[in-house]
């Protein structure tokens, strides 16, 4: 349980690099006239993001779920790959990255890094994180819960997404990567 609840504290650690990340990629957005959508959705993904933390030390601890190497090892490999993507997608985005929907308009598209092969491949790592976090402790109810009510916001999200990037004037994919 102690490794688990370092891996967990590592990762709300993370979350708060993001944070960081956003809240100075916001800042630069605001200055080149970003427009902001989809703030309602916001505060309940930041309670679902911290619900899934939570939930994984509480199913671990209260419901004396074991670590079960077969499940365990695979799933924080996924975990690992998660992070990477998300830093890769974090990395290839530059400032125009955020944890909100913030659009500059005028900038084209990302063409680059994991966004030349999916339109939100941010939302890929989400997925795979929040099933994947819980089972690496065998925490299947936060896992199966966090995964339903995670896709009934990623479909609110990227609709809202795709809708304040379809309204931009230059819609022109950039070349590479376009901070």
């Amino acid at each position: 349980m102690i490794w688990y609840t370092l891996l967990v504290g590592a990762v709300a650690l993370e979350r708060v690099a993001e944070l960081v990340v956003s809240r100075r990629n916001e800042r630069w957005s605001a200055a080149r006239g970003a427009v902001v959508s989809g703030q309602g959705h916001y505060p309940v993904m930041v309670a679902l993001h911290t619900g899934l933390l939570a939930g994984c030390l509480a199913e671990v601890s209260l419901g004396d779920r074991p670590f079960t190497p077969a499940l365990g090892w695979p799933m924080l490999a996924l975990v690992v790959a998660a992070q990477g993507l998300r830093w890769w997608c974090i990395r290839t985005l530059g400032p125009r990255w955020n944890t909100r929907v913030v659009v500059v308009p005028g900038l084209p598209l990302v063409a680059g890094g994991p966004y030349r092969w999916l339109r939100h491949p941010n939302y890929v790592a989400v997925v795979v994180e929040g099933l994947a976090l819980p089972l690496v402790h065998t925490a299947w109810l936060t896992a199966t819960v966090f995964t339903v009510l995670d896709a009934a916001l990623l479909t609110v999200r990227i609709r809202c997404e795709n809708t304040a990037l379809e309204a931009l004037p230059s819609r022109e994919p950039a070349p590479g990567l376009v901070p």
